[in-house]
């Protein structure tokens, strides 16, 4: 059975800190909101390799590194880029509209929490 997947609100965009990660929960789902130069980037908020709240480590604008064990990816794509990450991350479809990041997503539609 395939679930329908639907646009959600997530967080206003005066909500997120300019050039920072950002910490969002959608239901059980713990995204990552990234405010990078080149636009806004959702991923599951969890590093690949430790578990670590992504959110919790060091941003520079394209690239997240996790304060577990500095890992480093890259906001826009997922990609892995420094060890010990090998596996990227997984990425949300994410788009602006009327002021609100909006992701795509399969589920439930219960609000977003910051």
């Amino acid at each position: 059975m395939t679930r329908a997947r639907h646009w959600q609100d997530l967080v206003a965009v005066e909500d997120l800190e300019p050039g920072d990660a950002t910490p969002v929960k959608l239901g059980a789902r713990e995204l990552a909101v990234y405010d990078t130069v080149d636009g806004i980037f959702v991923s599951f908020a969890r590093c690949t390799h430790g578990n670590a709240n992504l959110c919790d480590g060091y941003f520079d604008g394209l690239h997240i590194e996790c304060p577990l064990h500095q890992g480093l990816f890259d906001a826009r794509t997922g990609e892995a880029k420094a060890a010990p990450a090998t596996r990227g991350l997984r990425m949300v479809e994410a788009r602006v509209r009327d002021g609100t990041v909006q992701v795509l997503l399969a589920g439930d539609s219960k609000g977003a929490q910051t």
